[in-house]
This record gives C-alpha cells, structure tokens and sequence, in this order.
C-alpha cells in the first residue's frame, strides 16, 4: 500500500511537495520556502546531512507523507534530528490526518520508517507542539516528553479595540498610550509592511545592528551575525505571500523590525529587534508588536503566534500557553546511555551540551541567548525578549 524511500536531494519547490503541504497539518516551519531554504543554506555550516525520508502510495506513486530530518555527529554519537537547526520553532510530520492515521497502524511501513533511519545512535525529535500528529508513533515511541517551554499564541479577533480591551490589562493599555505619545512628540514615526527588496534589505541590516547590540553585548550568540544565517533569514523574507518584513521608523529612521511567517489564519512572529541606544523608554518593542496586530486584524487574521519560550512580555499580549513536547528512541548502547545523560540526569546537562555543541567544532554558530525569539525591550511591569 505503501512505500518508504530516502531521497536526500528532494525538491522541496517541487508541485507534488506543495500539493502534500497545502493538504497536511504542517506548520509554517514546513513550508516549502522555508525547507527549501533551510537545506541549502544551513546544512553546511552545522556539520549536517540531509535524510530526507519520504512515503509514497504505490499504486500511483503519490507523495502522501515527508519528513526533513537531518544526521548529526556530535562526537562519537550519530543523531537524527529535525531539519531545525534553531530556526524552526515547530516541527510536524507532513501528511493529512487520515494518511497518517492509516500509517501508523501499519506495522510493515513502521518497519520500514525505522529502516530508513539506520544507522544511528539516537533520534531526537523536540519542538512538537501540543495537537500536532502524534510523530512518535511512526517510530514506535510509547510516549512524548514534556518540554520546559511552552508556546504562546494570542486570540485576536475581529476588531483591534475590542482585542487591546479583553487581552490586555487596562494599566498596560494606558501605559502604552503614554509610551506611544511620548513617540510621537520625538518625531515623525511610521510603521508598516517592508515591501521592495530594498526595503527588506534595509530592515534586515537594521534588525542585525539591533540583535547584535542587544545579545552580544550580554555575551550571548546572535544568529543575524552568522552570514549562513542572515542569508537564510533575507532569502525568507523575500518570499511574498509567506513571509512578512514590519519595520517602525521615526524621521526616516529605523528603531525596531520583525519578521513573520504568514501561515493559514496566523501570523508567527519569528525574528525582531529594536534600538538599544535612542528611545529606549518608549517600550518599542511593545509598540511594534501592538501595530503587528492591528495590521493582522485588519487583513482578517485571527491568531498572532508569538512561537516558543516563556518570555513574559507574551502573557501581557494575552497569549496563552500551549505545551511542546519531544520524543526520543536510542539506536544503539551508545544513543541509550546519551538519552539517559540528558533526559534523566540533570546535573550532568551542562556535560551533555558541550557533547552536543562542542566550543571550536565545524559549526560555527553561536550558542543561542535564552529565549528563542524577537526581544522586547525591558519595561516596568512586562519585560522579556525573544531571541
């Protein structure tokens, strides 16, 4: 009924890939813009293969499921992962409900889907959100663990007021209010979506300027300040109709910038920065993600999805949590004893990251701040960030 095959060098771009995403419950993070240029820009510079695991039906050789993973070698130890590499905050299985469904209850294609992965040490799949397909039972894994974060999404209506007067606490509108006057008697400010390849440019090259003065003067990595990822981050934001570059100027000049992925009803804000110098008490980060959703509401979308982490500026949107999870099965003595060092052994962690991301190994990507999304500037009552 069906058949699994591995094909590293799969076209993500491809009409049959579009058709099975268009139709599966996959998230933004499988878009076919995103995987497409996630595997060609980002693979080398983390040391990362591709295993890119497909089932087709066989009477017509229809595509009806895909998995982008990866194979990784950190040390002795051979993992697969999810085609992640700290930029998708989601991962899904791609396929339809009912195809995967079906699947699962196949024992002969489990078989196969567990052939396919040889040979490894551990697979490691995080970032599963809650409601998603249920991607441990391909691999015959009894149970999902919880991850120590959660996701935040705000409900956002129909009508920008009547979300500002149910989401947000009435202080931190009057706070944003006088934030928001305070702005405006500074100069001329605007705010809207980056349209030319200029104008992205621009934002982009601000938004660097931004993070970099913000993590690294914290000592923490920065991915903007990685080329293979500022690369992949523009190539994105180039992608009408998916991606969406927001900046806020005032007389001409950028002071903060975000990047969203447009995906069904939502808008998932993945990547931001603000000034760190000029206007620092005007709460510009807040600002901006408040104009993000009034721009949502006013294109008819009903979800902003702040992602991963639980930065607590989220809650002061009226986000709500939703739990992720992982899922992990040991291929081998050596993945076991892995497993068991990172999942059941906490003071040992610290060991664990440094098996796993090793300082002066092939990649050369930092080590990420806390929190994996867009920082919002510190202020009195709410303060966080997002990476």
């Amino acid at each position: 009924m069906f058949e699994v095959a591995v094909e590293d060098s799969f076209d993500f771009l491809s009409p049959e890939y579009a058709g099975l995403f268009a139709r599966s419950t996959a998230t933004a993070f499988q878009h076919p813009a995103w995987l497409s240029q996630l595997y060609c820009r980002l693979l080398k510079s983390n040391g990362a293969q591709p295993l890119i695991v497909t089932v087709r039906r066989c009477s017509d050789k229809a595509l009806v499921l895909l998995l982008p993973l990866l194979r990784r070698r950190y040390g002795a130890l051979r993992v697969i992962e999810f085609a992640d590499l700290r930029v998708s905050d989601y991962i899904s299985v791609v396929a339809d409900a009912a195809t995967f469904e079906a699947m699962v209850a196949d024992a002969a294609l489990r078989r196969q889907m567990l052939a396919a992965l040889k040979p490894y040490d551990l697979l490691r799949l995080g970032k599963l959100k809650d409601g998603q397909l249920p991607l441990g039972k391909l691999f015959e894994i009894a149970q999902a663990d919880p991850m120590p974060m959660s996701a935040y999404a705000s409900e956002l209506g129909t009508s920008f007021d009547d979300w500002r007067a149910t989401r947000l606490k009435q202080s931190y509108r009057k706070e944003l209010d006088k934030k928001q006057r305070q702005l405006h008697r500074k100069g001329e400010v605007k705010f809207g979506e980056m349209q030319s390849a200029a104008e992205i440019a621009a934002a982009f090259e601000a938004m660097r300027v931004f993070r970099r003065d913000r993590f690294e003067r914290n000592g923490g990595g920065e991915l903007l300040q990685v080329p293979a990822y500022y690369e992949f981050y523009m190539a994105v934001a180039r992608e009408s109709g998916f991606a969406r570059t927001y900046a806020m100027t005032i007389d001409g000049q950028p002071i903060a910038a975000a990047l969203g992925l447009k995906h069904k009803d939502s808008l998932l804000v993945i990547l931001g920065g603000f000034t760190q110098t000029e206007y620092k008490n005007q709460s510009i980060g807040s600002l901006m993600f408040q104009e993000i959703a009034r721009d949502c509401i006013a294109r008819g979308e009903t979800v902003l999805d702040f992602t991963i982490g639980d930065e607590p500026y989220k809650l002061t949107f009226g986000a709500q949590p939703t739990p992720m999870w992982q899922v992990s099965r040991p291929g081998s003595p050596l993945g076991l004893a892995a497993a068991v060092m990172v999942d059941k052994l906490p003071t040992v962690r610290a060991v664990a990251r440094q098996l796993f991301h090793p300082r002066g190994s092939r990649t050369e990507v930092p080590e990420a701040p806390a929190g994996d999304m867009a920082m919002l500037d510190k202020q009195p009552a709410p303060a966080s960030v997002r990476s």
